[in-house]
């Protein structure tokens, strides 16, 4: 799989999702065979500001390269020169066109920008002679159901230059209601000639299969699906190669959330890892006997220890 001057091991990705996609969680999912991962979405305002928290987002190792930064702003000379900010940092740079969140959409970046053609054209252009990194956009397929424009946007997005395409077929007024279109995934790969990579409502490795075999996309990007569940990547690559993909016991999801955990706490410290750690922990813990208890008890805890004694009593009992 290649992305512009981008050689890439495999063509199933993590996405970028705000306030999950942090360097711990994409070290987990490198290490579970993602071909190329993504950061949150950084501000091009807050680098533009020197702002610490958004500086933060870019923390980043060798250990997952290549990384693909998203951006996301208004304004197209500011995204341009966002984009020269990060570009020593980043393998890829992507545009964030699709994000439906209110705070996002009334400042006029995310998924507002698919109302103005004309001013995602100009962005995408300016941010194109800004660097020369792979650019790539990720988009939904429209305001509502009455403006379904993403053939128009992606079309705008491969005469400026963008490297691929990415898709997660709902609009900005369905937020993560009903079923992903993969039809508007086949339309899309059959209107470009740019790399297309689909997303949403990527749960199993059966659903990657498909949306490949549905809609002869170029790459998947695995987002809510992975959570708590960095074996979805691993099963698919061998659910395609032809393998029989492999289920984790208890002993191997305790192992995997203290791992991530350990990482949280070498990268932010403790006092972040208490708060941030809960929702990952619980959802290592889904499925498995007595997980409502554990997660009352995660949800009240205040220290780093009392998290790591509650982790280890849970998964013993489980294995």
């Amino acid at each position: 799989m290649n992305i512009g001057t981008l050689q890439l091991n495999n063509n199933i990705f993590l996405a970028p999702m705000a306030g999950i996609s942090d360097l711990p969680y994409r070290l987990v999912m490198k290490r579970f065979g993602a071909g190329l991962v993504f950061t949150e979405m950084v501000s091009a305002n807050g680098l533009f500001f020197s702002g610490a928290a958004t500086r933060e987002l870019l923390r980043s190792v060798p250990e997952e390269r290549p990384l693909a930064i998203q951006l996301f702003g208004e304004d197209p000379q500011r995204m341009a020169d966002a984009a020269r900010m990060v570009e020593e940092e980043a393998d890829l740079i992507d545009i964030n066109l699709g994000c439906p969140v209110r705070k996002v959409v009334r400042s006029g970046a995310g998924s507002a920008l698919l109302n103005d053609p004309a001013r995602t054209g100009a962005m995408l252009r300016t941010v194109r002679k800004a660097t020369a990194r792979p650019l790539t956009i990720k988009l939904r397929s429209g305001w509502d159901a009455s403006r379904v424009n993403f053939l128009e946007i992606a079309r705008i997005a491969e005469a400026e230059g963008v490297d691929a395409i990415t898709l997660h077929p709902r609009t900005r007024s369905q937020g993560f209601a009903g079923r992903a279109n993969l039809s508007h995934l086949r339309e899309l790969k059959g209107a470009v000639r740019a790399p297309v990579i689909g997303s949403g409502d990527l749960f199993s490795a059966e659903d990657i299969k498909t949306m490949f075999t549905t809609t002869g996309c170029d790459a998947v990007m695995v987002g809510r699906g992975g959570y708590g569940n960095p074996w979805l990547i691993r099963q698919a690559l061998d659910l395609m190669a032809g393998r029989s993909p492999r289920q984790p016991d208890a002993a191997e999801r305790g192992q995997v959330a203290r791992d991530h955990l350990e990482l949280f706490i070498e990268c932010f410290g403790p006092r972040k890892t208490v708060g941030h750690m809960r929702k990952h922990l619980c959802w290592y813990a889904r499925g498995l006997p007595n997980s409502a208890a554990f997660r009352s008890r995660l949800n009240v805890v205040d220290s780093v220890a009392s998290m790591r004694g509650i982790l280890e009593e849970f998964f013993e009992q489980a294995a």
